[in-house]
């Protein structure tokens, strides 16, 4: 199948937003289920399509990867949490092709959630789209013009956005909970071991590794980067900041009520490890925006010191109090430290799962299928998630360039460092490169 390309068209400003409201459903599609096609299943992938396959009004027709060890135990562990028999595909864009699909899915390597994403749209179908939305800043702005061109749902899967504690503690520091909040601080500790050097390898005889880089820049295959490590390489990931960091910075700014920055620095480095990994194992970055607020993220790959008791979570300071939540809930506290409201989980999660079968994904699912099927609003439209994940990008970028970059609050744009903005984008291998 020839590689697919896009014709750049203007999208007529707001179109978004107003799709997202109405109902969308018009596949023909029986029943009026939500069918979907799940891409990458290694861990995450796996956990969305049985989550779909339970989904009331919602099917799982096909699993797709191009690992076929992985496609096989995944098609299996689907077909029976649904009971009944899902396809198995290796190239996700023969769901491209089927008119009985209506979504698509998104859960591979960063550098290929926007490509995937806009490709979908093309097609006619919703997205859910895992966190990050885009591998660089530029693949964000596209899938907005995407989504405003061709009118789909694309619901980025920062799930907190519907966990029903989250949602309840958001709304009352908006009606002035803890006064007039001001500051963010976002964190993530882990103990991740080291990667190693990498040598070069043949490939497994299981692995389609020329599909599996797809819009990437092609590279012969070492031996320490599939499955996971990836996230650590620029070519295919965006590191702890966007790897973890997209959830709760995302918190902090739906707390905070913010839009885009003004103003990044960063600092941090490689600390722990002489090896292959390329972004900071140890970052603080922060994030100033109009109207006197802060957003600050601090991550830790290889130190696992938690904050507050917790590996990972957000904290809003007001000037009357403040808030510690996470995904078990939240603890409010006056300016004495003295705990006045909370509102916890019985049984805390695991906050280092990174495959994150819980609660909230569900609620989100089902919010997803909701907007598709009646035009329910989405929790986390694609619109709003990219601005999020744009802080990350730009926190990567104040990291590599070693220096404070002034951001444009109406574009995002980083204003006078060329240098800077080179980061904005990326290559891409030939006849991948995607455009709206």
């Amino acid at each position: 199948m020839k590689r697919r390309r896009f014709v750049k068209t203007i999208s007529s400003a707001g179109l978004g937003l107003m799709a997202a409201r109405v109902p969308l459903f018009g596949s023909g599609s029986p029943s009026e289920k939500v069918v979907v096609c799940v891409m990458g299943l290694n861990g995450r992938g796996t956990v969305l399509a049985k989550t779909f396959a339970k989904t009331p009004n919602a099917e799982v027709a096909a699993v797709c990867d191009v690992d076929s060890t992985v496609l096989a135990k995944a098609a299996a562990t689907v077909s029976q949490a649904q009971g009944k028999s899902v396809k198995s595909l290796a190239d996700f864009r023969r769901a491209l092709d089927d008119k009985s699909i209506d979504a698509l899915v998104i859960a591979p390597p960063d550098h290929w959630h926007a490509p995937a994403a806009i490709l979908a749209m093309s097609a006619g179908k919703h997205v859910y789209l895992e966190k990050p939305c885009g591998h660089n800043a530029r693949e964000g702005e596209l899938l907005v013009e995407a989504q405003r061109k061709h009118g789909r749902v694309v619901q980025m899967g920062t799930q907190q956005r519907s966990a029903p504690r989250s949602m309840e503690v958001v709304q009352a520091v908006r009606e002035g909970l803890i006064g007039k909040p001001y500051q963010a601080r976002a964190w993530y500790a882990n103990t991740r071991g080291t990667i190693g050097r990498g040598k070069p390898a043949p490939v497994p005889g299981n692995l389609d590794y020329e599909l599996w880089q797809g819009p990437a820049p092609h590279t012969p295959y070492h031996d320490n980067v599939i499955h996971y490590n990836w996230h650590w390489f620029r070519r295919w990931g965006t590191g702890e900041i966007a790897n973890n960091g997209t959830h709760e910075i995302d918190v902090c700014r739906w707390a905070l009520g913010v839009d885009r920055c003004t103003r990044v620095t960063s600092t941090g480095g490689r600390y722990h490890f002489d090896d292959d990994w390329e972004f900071p194992d140890t970052q603080e970055a922060a994030f100033e925006f109009p109207g006197g607020k802060t957003i600050i993220w601090e991550g830790q790959s290889c130190n696992g010191l938690a904050t507050y008791g917790r590996s990972r979570g957000t904290a809003i300071l007001g000037t009357t109090g403040s808030v510690v939540m996470d995904r078990d809930g939240y603890v409010v506290y006056d300016l004495k430290n003295t705990v006045v409201k909370q509102n916890l989980a019985t049984q805390a999660g695991d906050g280092l799962n990174i495959s994150s079968d819980d609660d909230m994904t569900r609620l989100h699912i089902e919010n997803f299928v909701a907007a598709i099927r009646t035009g329910a609003a989405l929790r986390q439209p694609i619109e709003e998630g990219a601005r999020s994940v744009l802080l990350c990008h730009l926190g990567n970028i104040a990291q590599w360039t070693g220096r404070a970059l002034r951001v444009d609050p109406a574009t995002g744009h980083i204003q006078g460092d060329d240098a800077a903005m080179a980061y904005w984008q990326r290559e891409y291998a030939p006849g991948w490169t995607p455009t709206v």
